[in-house]
């Protein structure tokens, strides 16, 4: 079979569920780090409005959602998802997994217990949401260590994802210690995009373009570091005796990577900041393109590594 990409290599053991799990457990991680990072550097003290700013909205919804999705399909993909729950009981300290599965299951809630503290003047004439937000302003006095150990969790899940490959030894592109800190710079940049593309979508009556800006700049950083975390990836291998030229010149995989990776993920959007966006400009419609650029660019990093990971191995 074949499409733009080329010839369509046999199928691989981890498939697209994996794929959507690492992309959507990243996009959760890193839409609450933007989300706490807005709300404590945007956040003016004096007016407590600013609070509810369209990229701490966008941030506290999109992180418990993309978790719980990308959760429920890391349970359909395994063979036999009815026992999960043995993850959940059964721990084993220097198991990666037992690992994130206590990461996920501190984070999980505190990400909707945040997104019920932003959103919950909306909702809070519901009976049981009232209850809730009783409860939660009894631990006010506590909320800002809360949101930093939120934060820190975060980035361990982040980390994790990346963590979860590279124990796999027996794939030469999985098994490098670049690959957590890769993870969690794509993860922190697909959560600026999609906060930001959900912000304008969605929220924009408390949208602030200055806290866009700032995003904007953050994200630029990120790609920037990226570039040589990727350069680096590949001088591991190479430093480990590996071919690096199978990952670059793959009939298939070659394209994924230079099309998708580099040239629409991390190019793209890098030339947009530099020509369109240049000076901190807002240009609605190339701020759109650039978050749907990064977030493409994300899901392919993913593929890429998971599928020619194996493919190529």
């Amino acid at each position: 079979m074949n499409n733009m990409w080329g010839a369509v290599p046999a199928p691989v053991e981890w498939g697209w569920e994996i794929v959507l799990y690492l992309f959507l457990a990243g996009l959760s991680a890193g839409s609450t780090m933007v989300a706490l990072l807005v709300k404590w550097n945007r956040h003016d003290t004096h007016e407590t409005n600013t609070i509810w700013d369209a990229m701490v909205k966008s941030g506290a919804i999109i992180a418990p959602l993309s978790i719980t999705i990308g959760l429920a399909l890391l349970i359909y993909d395994l063979a036999r998802p009815w026992t999960f729950f043995l993850l959940l009981i059964k721990y084993n300290p220097t198991s990666v997994m037992s690992i994130g599965v206590i990461l996920l299951l501190i984070y999980t809630p505190i990400s909707y217990i945040f997104a019920l503290i932003i959103f919950g003047q909306h909702i809070s004439h519901v009976s049981f949401v009232g209850k809730i937000l009783d409860t939660i302003a009894a631990f006010a006095k506590a909320a800002k260590p809360i949101e930093k150990f939120l934060f820190i969790l975060a980035i361990g899940v982040a980390i994790y994802t990346g963590f979860l490959l590279s124990v796999a030894q027996k794939f030469e592109l999985w098994n490098t210690p670049i690959l957590p800190l890769l993870f969690l710079m794509s993860a922190l940049s697909s959560g600026i995009a999609a906060c930001i593309l959900v912000g304008i979508v969605f929220f924009k009556a408390t949208l602030n373009k200055e806290s866009i800006k700032y995003l904007l700049v953050l994200d630029l950083r990120v790609i920037l570091f990226e570039l040589p975390l990727i350069a680096l990836l590949f001088i591991g291998i190479s430093f480990d005796g590996g071919e690096i030229g199978k990952f670059f010149s793959d009939a298939y995989y070659g394209r994924v990577f230079w099309v998708g990776v580099i040239a629409v993920g991390l190019l793209l959007p890098v030339i947009i900041a530099l020509t369109a966006l240049r000076n901190h400009a807002y240009k609605q419609g190339f701020i759109l393109l650039n978050s749907i650029a990064v977030i493409i660019g994300v899901i392919m990093l993913r593929y890429y590594i998971v599928f020619a990971g194996q493919a190529l191995a």
